[in-house]
């Protein structure tokens, strides 16, 4: 898919809790295509401790509005400075980028999406986009640490049902999302799953111990975006790859995970 470089406005800004804040951006012109599961680079100004742009998944694109969300986790400066941004700040955007999830393969496929963390991000889209692509059984399973790490869940709710797990028990089932009985039912056609790494690849064993199909996005550090600076390497059954060229999304059958 071709690549823009654009400079995006801030349309509005909003705190989901003390960690992550939401940016809605918009643009004069019309938004260019973008897929579930890709990602943007985007720029961040006023930080001297960060050179390099800073992938972020695509939350949410509401071409009606022209918006494209972004979901922002503060972890350090440059997201900090990303998460000052106030409505009319510009941010330079490289998008879209990457390669996106895969669509199930039948319309009556019923399909479980699981998030965990800032994991969360990129399914927001994929479930709105399953929707208008007329796939009716896609319903969501979100893990937190506690019912305040657990964001938008009216959002998700427009798209499918909610299932959600704390490792404190403070909203839905305790513990981590490998422990829902909705992993566990059977019934489920397809996988996607975004989120720390030892969950990614624990949803992984069960979906391969189902005979499920499964996707996972990566969150390894991108530092280009484009597989020019190598930061994201990572090794499967067809050799090393870029994740941010092949990926971020994979078919756990070509990672390494279950050998």
């Amino acid at each position: 898919m071709k690549k823009f470089l654009l400079d995006l406005e801030v349309k509005s800004k909003a705190w989901l809790n003390p960690a992550y804040a939401l940016l809605v951006l918009t643009s004069p012109d019309r938004l260019p295509p973008i897929l579930p599961g890709q990602f943007v680079e985007v720029r961040v100004d006023g930080s001297p401790a960060t050179f390099l742009r800073r992938p972020i998944s695509v939350h949410q694109v509401d071409y009606e509005k022209n918006e494209l969300w972004l979901l922002v986790q503060v972890v350090g400066d440059g997201s900090r400075r990303l998460a000052e941004l106030e409505a009319g700040d510009v941010l330079n955007v490289i998008l879209p980028l990457g390669n996106g999830f895969s669509l199930p393969p039948r319309k009556d496929a019923r399909v479980l999406l699981v998030g965990g963390g800032c994991g969360i991000a990129p399914l927001l889209y994929l479930g709105a986009y399953l929707r208008q692509q007329g796939y009716a059984r896609c319903d969501f399973l979100l893990g937190a640490r506690t019912a305040a790490d657990l964001l938008q869940l009216d959002e998700y709710r427009r798209y499918g049902q909610v299932f959600t797990t704390t490792e404190d028990g403070s909203h839905g089932e305790r513990g981590f999302v490998t422990h829902h009985p909705v992993m566990h039912e059977g019934g489920i056609d397809m996988i996607y799953a975004c989120g720390p790494t030892p969950m990614m690849k624990a949803v992984a064993r069960l979906a391969h111990e189902a005979g499920i199909a499964c996707e996972v996005s990566l969150e390894n550090t991108m530092a280009c975006g484009l597989g020019a600076c190598l930061c994201c390497v990572t090794d499967t059954t067809e050799g090393h790859v870029c994740v941010c060229t092949e990926g971020p999304v994979f078919n756990i059958n070509i990672l390494k995970w279950q050998i």
